[in-house]
Formats: C-alpha cells, sequence, structure tokens
C-alpha cells in the first residue's frame, strides 16, 4: 500500500491535503485502495490490542504467581483498566478533534507516559472503534483541509484579473 500523490491537480501555491497514517492521501477522495485500507486498518488494530492484551495477562498472572494477596491483585487490575480507560478517552478525543484541542491532563505527554503506555490496550480499541466510522483522525483533517481551501479561494477572488498590474502601476509612478 503506497502513499498516493495529491488525487486531484491543483494549481501552484493551493494547499495541499496533509497524509493521514495508513491512508496517506487517498482519504480526499476516497479513492484508490481506501476502502481496502478502510477494512485493514481496524483489523490490524484489533489484532494488535488482542496482542497488547494478551501481554499484559501475562504481566498480570506474573504477579498473581508472586502470591502476594487479592487485595494487590485487585488493585493492579483496577489500576489497568483505569489506565486503559483514560488512554481509549484521550485517542478518541485525538482523533475526533485534533491534538491542539487536548487540554488538562490528556494534553501531558511526558507526565502521563506510563499510563498511556500501560492503556495501551484502550487506546488500540479506541482506535479501532473509530475506525469503524472513519480513517482515524480523517473529520480533523478534512476540517483542516476545507478551511485551508476556502482560505486560499478568498485569496485568489481577491485579486485582480491581471496578476502583476499593481507591481507596473508602481513602476511608472
Amino acid at each position: 500500500m503506497t502513499q498516493e500523490p495529491t488525487p486531484i491537480a491543483q494549481p501552484a501555491g493551493a494547499p495541499g491535503p496533509e497524509p493521514i497514517r495508513w491512508f496517506g492521501t487517498s482519504w480526499v477522495d476516497r479513492g484508490g485502495d481506501y476502502r481496502l485500507r478502510r477494512v485493514l486498518v481496524p483489523i490490524g488494530a484489533l489484532l494488535a490490542a488482542a496482542a497488547a492484551s494478551f501481554v499484559l495477562r501475562l504481566a498480570v498472572d506474573g504477579i498473581r504467581v508472586a502470591d502476594n494477596g487479592g487485595f494487590l491483585n485487585g488493585l493492579l487490575v483496577a489500576a489497568v483498566a483505569i489506565c486503559s480507560l483514560l488512554a481509549a478517552l484521550r485517542t478518541w478525543k485525538l482523533l475526533a478533534e485534533g491534538r491542539e484541542n487536548l487540554t488538562g491532563w490528556m494534553a501531558e505527554d511526558r507526565s502521563l507516559g506510563v499510563v498511556w503506555v500501560i492503556g495501551g490496550v484502550g487506546a488500540l480499541l479506541a482506535y479501532f472503534v473509530r475506525s469503524l466510522r472513519e480513517a482515524p483522525g480523517e473529520a480533523v483533517q478534512r476540517a483542516r483541509y476545507e478551511q485551508a481551501l476556502a482560505r486560499y479561494g478568498r485569496r485568489q477572488a481577491g485579486r485582480s484579473g491581471r496578476p502583476g498590474a499593481g507591481a507596473r502601476a508602481r513602476r511608472r509612478r
């Protein structure tokens, strides 16, 4: 699956769409192998979530084998569940609204990095569910792209029909 170039021929200076991971710029006109990717990405996210949950299960079972007691085991399971929930909420908001709209604890990357790693299963499941609806992050990228095209259109409409006419008139003076 190669990244496709911008599918629509645009004049020089026109804004181009930003590629989305796994989709490239095929999300703009939903052409090419976009539909195939829309099927494969959720399957990949679900398989990755299954693998991550297997690894977490091995870690939790390793603590259980140590026979530290029911309270510690319950605390560990609760911590993994809470981290997964927080990571799922953050991933959903990130894909639905974009990174610039993350505020508070959701915007913390460094200080809560361990929470995001432990909650990786939740993040992958949120990615899976979001990818059933659209290419993850497509709504945010489409809104940005349409705003950029609208700004470009307004700039082009504001110019006179003769490019460079203003510069020639200034030189004559």
